[in-house]
Formats: structure tokens, sequence, C-alpha cells
């Protein structure tokens, strides 16, 4: 039988010494009102019918807070009215709700005893944890007070002992680059920590704190952990995370300081410290929720001294190395051709033949505005001349080879339409218009193209597609129909309504280089999933893209790359209101092909010789 709460407050009367006038004896109805009342997570009516409430109170309050059950249930199992002695039997369902839909329910075993008879337990996937308990005395027959014992509650609990769930790693698997080498591990770090309730002289800890962390992190300062602490609003402020490297020669001096607190912790880590990516937070992602899924659990009988021992559980499944493309060479070279700009700059570097990721690197003025590279988009400028140069191909009006006017402007369709700085070909080639970047050129082929062309020809390029790609949130762009012939003219130079991200025209010149849109894969085994799969563009197209694209290098404008060996490439200068334009050029090398972006540059220049300072370092390792 199970009371009612009110049940509860008109028993506890009848353990007082009143009349029972039924059939129960007083050790059935308070071991049922105990049982019921732990059921409840009423830790104050539970305690108030042992024979010493405060203790009993702290413990079921301990009990419930330490192992934050999904559900627990306690049921009278038997009494013995004569002893005054009952069992409970005890079940928890432990760990959070899964997701998306709840568990299968499973057999469960005993994994932890009674205070009376041999421990029994038992775990299952659903992280149940079952046992019998056994308690009472002669004083509950009586109608006295259950005399407390904290092994009512679970068995082998003590007054010193708490009970705590945990999670068990089922290990520590390593994130691997392309070389099968690691890239990420898990490792040690130490937080160092500002207590402004134990620093007396904030100026003093912070001026210690910089001189120790200098050396390590320099825009740490003095001033800065100042700031910090005055802002803190009493909070506890973080000075810096340290690598075990970068903490152990200077740990002792550090602990002296006053107000500094050093809190261990673990954290998914590159092996090389200066490697920074928008690509290593998917990464970490993909990791913890490989760790979540293999994960065990154990519930703990915690003593005074911090010593664990474990009652049910069960450990963590192994977990296999992540092994990614990315390749450290190619990211170094990445980075470091980037580092020094002012302006925000990304660079993504992609295989053609097999979609795999090599490098996507950022510099600290595009990082501090969010992955950028992956996900912000930009008028791609000239660069799109690639899917408009595409499109007129494929529209079978024009050759490489036609003879095209590229005057130094032009009135189109009531949008006047300038070459950089009014430069004036005459008339030219097709394919010398696309080396010398004519926008009048591009706009006047673009005013003859049905509107759905060059959406469909950006499509043919992955330029619009989305992917779902594990351990990468990418965007590509967005090229909508251009209805009118304005914007037609518009959208031919990378303008208007077009737009892109680093990584989306990194792919659009991996499809030129493959002749098809590969599936971008940033971990071994798992490509990317596209949202639409168009067919490619013909094959004669791709390959005339690519010999223009070789033309911009050796007489285009980009001819200050012309040292690097069958380089392609396609340089852009996108306008963007009344500020500074940003600043493009992607290309082919080899088996690589990439995208450089940098914002305000006001011309294509600051982005092709970051170009050279990536391809350079890196020619004798490209696949050819």
């Amino acid at each position: 039988m199970k009371l009612s709460v009110a049940g509860i407050a008109v028993s506890a009367l009848v353990l007082g010494g009143c009349t029972i006038g039924q059939s129960e004896s007083e050790t059935e109805i308070a071991a049922q009102q105990f049982a019921d009342a732990l059921t409840q997570r009423n830790a104050q009516a539970a305690a108030d019918l042992t024979s010493d409430p405060a203790a009993a109170k702290a413990a079921i309050s301990q009990m419930f807070d330490g192992l934050a059950a999904r559900d627990a249930t306690f049921v009278v199992a038997s009494t013995d009215s004569d002893a005054g002695t009952f069992t409970l039997d005890a079940d928890w369902t432990l760990g959070a709700e899964p997701e998306p839909e709840p568990e299968a329910e499973s057999t469960t075993t005993p994994t932890a005893g009674t205070t009376s008879a041999t421990p029994t337990a038992e775990t299952d996937s659903a992280q149940t944890w079952s046992y019998t308990t056994t308690g009472g005395g002669k004083a509950v027959a009586g109608g006295g007070k259950i005399p407390w014992d904290p092994q009512l509650l679970a068995p082998g609990l003590t007054a010193d002992t708490t009970l705590r769930y945990t999670t068990l790693a089922g290990g520590s698997p390593q994130v691997l680059d392309a070389a099968g080498r690691p890239l990420m591990s898990e490792q040690t770090v130490t937080l160092v920590n500002l207590d402004p309730a134990t620093i007396a002289d904030p100026a003093g800890t912070a001026a210690a704190v910089a001189q120790l962390v200098g050396p390590v992190a320099p825009t740490v300062t003095a001033a800065s952990l100042q700031a910090d602490l005055a802002g803190a609003q009493g909070k506890t402020v973080t000075a810096i995370t340290l690598r075990d490297a970068d903490f152990q020669p200077i740990a002792d001096r550090l602990a002296a300081i006053p107000g500094v607190q050093l809190v261990k912790q673990t954290r998914l880590l590159t092996a090389d410290k200066a490697m920074t990516s928008p690509t290593l937070d998917g990464l970490r992602e993909l990791w913890q929720q490989g760790q979540d899924a293999s994960a065990g659990w154990a519930v703990q009988l915690v003593s005074a001294n911090g010593s664990a021992e474990r009652l049910a559980g069960a450990d963590g499944t192994p977990q296999p190395d992540i092994a990614t493309t990315l390749d450290p060479a190619i990211q170094g070279a990445a980075q470091a051709a980037i580092a020094d700009l002012p302006q925000q700059a990304a660079i993504v570097a992609l295989r053609p033949s097999t979609g795999a990721v090599l490098a996507v690197a950022q510099n600290p003025a595009a990082t501090a505005q969010g992955p950028i590279a992956l996900t912000g988009l930009y008028p791609p400028g000239s660069t799109f001349k690639t899917v408009t140069t595409s499109a007129a191909l494929q529209s079978g009006s024009v050759t490489p080879d036609t003879v095209l006017p590229c005057p130094g402007s032009a009135n189109i369709e009531g949008r006047t339409i300038p070459n950089d700085d009014n430069f004036d070909l005459g008339s030219v080639p097709l394919h010398t218009a696309f080396a010398r970047s004519c926008n009048t050129t591009m706009g006047a082929l673009a005013v003859a193209l049905p509107p759905t062309a060059l959406p469909h020809a950006a499509l043919q390029f992955g330029l619009g597609v989305d992917y779902v790609t594990p351990g990468l949130t990418t965007v590509t762009g967005s090229v909508p129909p251009a209805d009118t012939p304005a914007q037609r003219v518009e959208s031919a130079i990378g303008q208007g309504q077009v737009t892109a991200t680093p990584f989306g025209m990194a792919l659009v010149a991996a499809s030129i280089a493959k002749g098809s849109t590969p599936a971008p894969t940033l971990v071994a085994g798992m490509p990317g999933v596209a949202n639409t799969t168009p067919a490619p563009a013909p094959p004669q197209v791709t390959e005339q893209l690519r010999t223009m694209m070789r033309e911009t290098v050796t007489a285009g404008t980009a001819t200050q790359l012309a040292d690097i060996a069958d380089l392609r490439g396609k340089t852009g200068t996108a306008e963007v209101g009344d500020a500074a334009a940003h600043g493009w050029f992607v290309g082919i090398d080899g088996d690589v092909a990439f995208a450089v972006f940098v914002a305000g540059a006001d011309s294509s220049a600051p982005a092709v010789d970051a170009a050279g300072r990536f391809l350079r370092p890196i020619q004798a390792q490209i696949p050819r």
C-alpha cells in the first residue's frame, strides 16, 4: 500500500502514539510512509519518521543531490511486525534524459546490498541501479521512530560517506592529421584564477601574475588583469589557462601569490600550440559527442578523504581516434601567409581530387568576428567571373576565342560598369577579357543570359549548395535568379545579391580543378552530404576555364605569381558600399584548390600576395 501526502501526516500521528484501529501494524505503516516519502523526494518527511531527523535529512538530501537521478522508487518488500523490521527495494534511473527518444527498458539485477545480507547489484545501458536495504527494530513495532541508520538509504552508506553519480570516459582518443600524426589530444591545463575576496592588493597581485605569465601570453598585462578584477563584481576571474609545459616552471611562484587559485582541468588541445583554425571547434564537438555516446557511469561511495568505491556502473567503451584530412604544413603556411595582415583575412584550401579539407586559416582580426572562413558571406567580386564565363560558354553564344569589346566603362541596362581604373582593351578574345578581368565584357555577356543561368552555373561548382559535413559547419553562398538585365549585370561581376564564403569560393576552384564538385570532407571516410547534386559543367567548359585561369597568372591580373609553375587563378575586388573593397584570389595549384579573402583590402593585391606567401613554402609537397 502507498499513502498520499496527506496520509503521511495522518500516519505520523499514529506513530506518535494514537490508536491505529486498522489491521496494518506499526511496522508496516512506518515502512510505507518512509518509502513513500523517499519516492516523493521529500527529505524532511522521511527524516521526521526517524530517530535523528537532522542527520537523516542531511543524508537524504545529499543522496538525491549526489545522484541527480531521473527517477527513484522505494517499495516496501517485506515487514516483520514482531521484530519491527522491514526491507526496501530501491530502483534508480540515473544519467541525463536520453535524446531524441527514451532508451528501452532493461532488466536489472542487484549491485549493492542490504545491511544484513550479501550485497547484490547490477547496471545496464539504461543506467539503472537496484538494491535492497533493511531497517527498523523493536521501537518501530511499538509505534516509535525508525532508528536512524544511513544504510536505510543505500548499502554501505555511513555518517562519514556520501553518494555520487559520475560518468566514466571510455578512453581518450586522439584527433589525427592527414598523415596519422597527433593533431589534438586530451591534455591537463591549469586555470589561474583570481579571487577578489581574498586579494588585499589588486594592483600587486595583477602585477605579480602578469610578470609570470607574460612570456607565455604577452597580452595578459597588469593593467588588463586589474580591469578584469574591477569589472568582475566580486566574481572569480580566470587570468589565463596554461598548458602543463607552461605551468610547471612557474607553478610554485603562482601558488604563492595572494588571491591566486590554481584549478586543474583536462581539455582537448592541439599538439602544436601555435595552430589555430575554425575547424578545431567542430572537431572538439565531434570528439565530445563520441565521448558522451561511449561514456560509462558509476555510483560511488565517497569517503571523507575523497577516496571512492564503485557501488554500481558500467565501464565506458573505448573510442577510435578521429582521422582528419588537415595537413599541418599547409595549415601552417596558410596561417603564416595572413598572420600579419591588419584586415580580416582567411584562407581555405581543399584537395580537389577527394574534397579533403587541407587547411582553414584566419588571422586574429578575422577570428574576433567568428568563423568567417567557413560561414562569412561577402560579395565575391571578379572571382565570380569563373561562374559567369562558365554560364556564357555553356550557352553556346561564345567560345574562349570569341572577340568581344572591353571598353573602360559601359552603360549596360542603365548601370554604368567601369573596369578597374577604367582600363580599355578595345576588342579582345574572351580568354583575354577573363585574364585581365574586364567587367564591361562580363556585364554585356550576362545581359543575354536567362535569369537562372548564373544560379545554375554556380550550383555546378558547389556555390549555393548546403552540406552537412561531420566536424564542419559551412555555408557556401547564395546566387539568386537575376530577373532583370540590370540584376544580371551586377551578378556577372560578383556584386548585387551574389554572396560567397571563402569556403564556397575554394569549393568553386576545386570543382573547376576536378571537373565536378567534390564532397567536402574533414574527417576521413565521412564526406559531406549535399542538399542537392546538380550535374557538373561540361568537361570542355571546365577545361577552358582552367586554361583561362592559367592565363590570369601568366599574362593577366596575377602575374606577381607567375613564378609558381602551373598555378591557375582568378583575382577579385568586391565593392561594399562606401567602405574599402574586399580583395579575393582563388586558385588551383596541382591537387590543391584554395581561396584567399582579405576584407577591406581596397584591391585584390593583398590577397594575391598572401596567396604567394601561402604557396611558395609548400610547393614541394603539392601533388601534381
